[in-house]
């Protein structure tokens, strides 16, 4: 009798994937994921860029930097204040992604970052294959953005992408500026996706800006804005709406600087039973359930 049922059940779930699910599995594979490139077995790159925060004295340290990565076995990185050798370096073997991380480099940081834009681009890769829109909260300059955009098919970018950032700072605010941060920053962003109508440049603080002006399924969550009250409000406000296997970065999470934020956001995901995993790129980086 078991046998006849799980044989029943067995063709059920053959005719449905012949007649309806096999036509969602290929749909879900019609959204422009770039290619994968083949490696060669002895091509390690490296990469070095003399871009650190929290050093003394810049020039010597950058020297030290350049002695060190002479000592070192190949497949070194040094930037970001990320300093390792005897890694693969995916990223420089992922040519669309080397190609959308150069077109969109406007700073000294957006070269030193690449580690931290490749999790970004990697998370997207995922996501992009999910229900649910994309949500940074922190947008800046909107590079991080149009990263993403650009590595999964540019304007043919199948989903809806939410920016939101104050672009400008006054000395009241209770998080640090940011170099972009200007009154014209916004209308810069603004020009920087006219191109891109699935673009959506919001500009406020979070989470008044979220207010009726946010979407109700996401599957992708950036949060990079370098206070705790902040990011904790945008967890309160868009967590919940993350689709399961949506994944969330947390940029600053494990970056000393921006200890208080770890702290707060820790105890926010004990509450839920969540433990966020840290990255030696200072982000945080977490898959909802």
């Amino acid at each position: 009798m078991l046998r006849r049922v799980l044989t029943g059940m067995f063709r059920g779930a053959l005719e449905a994937l012949r007649s309806g699910g096999h036509a969602a599995l290929v749909a879900q594979h019609t959204v422009p994921l770039p290619p994968r490139n083949i490696p060669t077995l002895e091509g390690v790159s490296n990469f070095s860029f003399p871009t650190f925060w929290g050093v003394k004295d810049p020039e010597r340290f950058n020297s030290l930097v350049k002695e060190l990565t002479g000592e070192v076995a190949s497949g070194f990185h040094a930037a970001d204040n990320f300093i390792t050798w005897a890694r693969n370096n995916s990223m420089l073997d992922d040519q669309a992604f080397v190609n959308a991380w150069k077109a969109n480099i406007g700073s000294d940081a957006d070269t030193a970052i690449i580690w931290r834009r490749y999790v970004l681009a990697c998370a997207a890769f995922h996501c992009v294959q999910l229900e649910g829109d994309f949500v940074e909260c922190g947008a800046n300059a909107g590079v991080g953005v149009k990263t993403v955009i650009d590595y999964l098919g540019g304007r043919e970018f199948p989903k809806q992408f939410w920016a939101y950032d104050l672009f400008e700072h006054s000395a009241d605010m209770a998080h640090h500026a940011m170099p972009e941060h200007s009154p014209e920053l916004f209308g810069r962003v603004q020009a920087m996706f006219k191109d891109y109508p699935q673009v959506h440049v919001v500009k406020g603080s979070v989470p008044e800006s979220l207010v009726d002006n946010s979407p109700d399924r996401i599957a992708y969550l950036h949060i990079d804005m370098n206070q705790a009250p902040a990011e904790v409000a945008a967890l309160d406000a868009l967590f919940d709406r993350m689709v399961p296997g949506g994944i969330l970065i947390l940029d600053d999470y494990e970056w000393s600087f921006y200890r208080t934020q770890k702290l707060a956001e820790d105890e926010w995901f004990d509450k839920r039973g969540y433990r966020v995993m840290p990255l030696p790129t200072g982000q945080g980086l977490l898959v909802k359930r």
